[in-house]
């Protein structure tokens, strides 16, 4: 599975580290940037990342900014991406049984242990395919497509 990743200049440290996690681990990985904890706008960073997920260029998006919260709108605004924000385990392993995110975003604060963690609830759950989830979300996507 190939997985890309990105970020803004305050979420660089923690996506280098988990760029080398995810390596280590067999995944290929595509890191859309940014390269330094030079300021940058972090919009160019998802949105590169958003268009790689609709392109299928890669499977699965993570995306790291200071709160993870802008990543998170900016990818959203990218049409077929469908990104949570997230803070902890539980809620990377919902926003994909629940949800079918192909893409997390995440605060630069969060430790490594905890984003490792995340990321791995994220991989390796799969989307429930309970009737009430492919509903809710069919409303959605109805909504970004009408």
């Amino acid at each position: 599975m190939k997985i890309g990743l990105c970020s803004d200049h305050r979420g660089f440290y923690l996506k280098s580290e988990l760029v080398k996690f995810l390596k280590d681990k067999g995944y290929e990985v595509k890191d859309f940037g940014t390269d330094s904890d030079e300021s940058v706008d972090f919009p160019d960073f998802a949105f590169k990342l958003g268009d790689a997920i609709v392109n299928g260029d890669v499977a699965m998006g993570i995306a790291i900014c200071g709160t993870g919260i802008g990543m998170s709108i900016a990818l959203n605004k990218v049409r077929g991406v469908v990104c949570g924000k997230i803070s902890n385990a539980s809620e990377a392993m919902l926003c994909r049984a629940h949800n079918n995110a192909n893409c997390i975003a995440m605060s630069e604060d969060i430790s490594y242990d905890n984003a490792k963690e995340m990321v791995m609830k994220f991989i390796n759950t799969p989307f429930s395919n309970m009737p009430k989830y492919v509903r809710r979300n069919k409303k959605i996507s109805d909504r970004e497509n009408g």
